[in-house]
């Protein structure tokens, strides 16, 4: 598992949903319509064009894709409401994906003394500045 979201290597990534999944190197070349060097370039390529990764994601039956909207669910600035526009024709897309019961199960984690923040930060992926904020707007 991924525990740092905010260097994404995806070529590694790639490489190591391969060894897992142990899909043959010729069949991964004929779905991906490369050669075997080709291949193993984009190994090591710390991004990939998207229609590649798509390809990826469908091969190795993981969404790649998902690292990156986690990156900017846990690192974006959130978004001012200056800058959303109704007219869009984009599909809007909700930035937390914490619900409320994971939150009250993490803090109570920390309030039971169970775990300690750096744990939490640790174990959970959970930036330690969205932990604080939680903390002080859930403080009972």
């Amino acid at each position: 598992m991924i525990a740092n979201f905010r260097d994404i290597n995806i070529g590694e990534l790639i490489h190591m949903r391969v060894k897992e999944s142990k899909i043959d190197l010729l069949r991964i070349c004929n779905f991906m319509k490369c050669t075997e060097s080709e291949i193993n370039k984009m190994y090591e390529q710390e991004s990939i064009p998207t229609n590649l990764l798509l390809r990826w994601s469908k091969l190795l039956e993981y969404d790649f894709f998902r690292i990156y909207s986690q990156h900017l669910i846990l690192y974006a600035p959130p978004s001012a409401s200056i800058r959303e526009s109704d007219s869009s024709k984009l599909p809007r897309f909700r930035k937390n994906i914490y619900t409320r019961e994971m939150i009250d199960f993490i803090l109570e984690q920390i309030e039971k003394q169970k775990k300690t923040k750096r744990q939490v930060t640790d174990e959970y992926g959970i930036p330690y500045t969205t932990l604080c904020k939680w903390i002080a707007k859930h403080n009972k």
